[in-house]
């Protein structure tokens, strides 16, 4: 074959794709709009948030989402993703929750995260109240820990802030919320 030939099928096979993909608007529905069942069935997943990390903490990157509306009573999975384990012996993985928040029995308050790779953990919960409540999460990596406190919602977001006697204010003029940690 010459050079020459081939160009020129590979332009046949580009002119018959993209008359392909002018054909598929076509396939829509009257209003313009593509319908497929297995989209709509599909839950739209979450992304997952990034928690804050300290230059000083343990260097285990904490992601989340809560997945599903808490409410009380009922069971709601909150997903972690960990990664940035870099310690040959792993890093530890300590749970515990506040604020009327519940561990599913059967989920372990502590783990090992692995080096080298990316864990993810799924931890059912179950709110007692409304109100916000916390999911802990502490990493120890090379001898640092990192906290991370992830809130778990029930009912309505108050529209007031805490009062003003839960609140401290730090050396930098910064007003704080400290928690006892267990």
């Amino acid at each position: 074959m010459k050079p020459t030939l081939i160009a020129s099928r590979f332009g046949t096979a580009a002119v018959a794709l993209s008359a392909l993909a002018m054909l598929v608007p076509a396939c829509a529905s009257a209003d313009g709009v593509a319908k497929s069942s297995s989209v709509k069935n599909q839950a739209v997943v979450p992304p997952m948030k990034s928690a804050p990390m300290k230059g000083n903490g343990s260097g285990v990157a904490v992601q989340y989402r809560v997945d599903g509306t808490p409410a009380v009573g009922t069971p709601v999975r909150i997903v972690l993703s960990f990664g940035g384990v870099t310690d040959p012996a792993g890093a530890a993985l300590r749970l515990t929750t506040e604020g009327g928040l519940q561990m599913d029995a059967a989920a372990s308050a502590t783990a090992t995260l692995p080096a080298g790779q990316t864990t993810t953990v799924s931890v059912d919960v179950v709110p007692s109240a409304e109100g916000i409540a916390y999911l802990h999460v502490f990493t120890t990596q090379n001898g640092a820990t990192s906290a991370t406190s992830i809130p778990v919602q029930v009912g309505k977001v108050p529209a007031t802030l805490p009062a003003a006697a839960d609140m401290k204010q730090d050396a930098g003029g910064n007003k704080i919320r400290s928690t006892q940690v267990k």
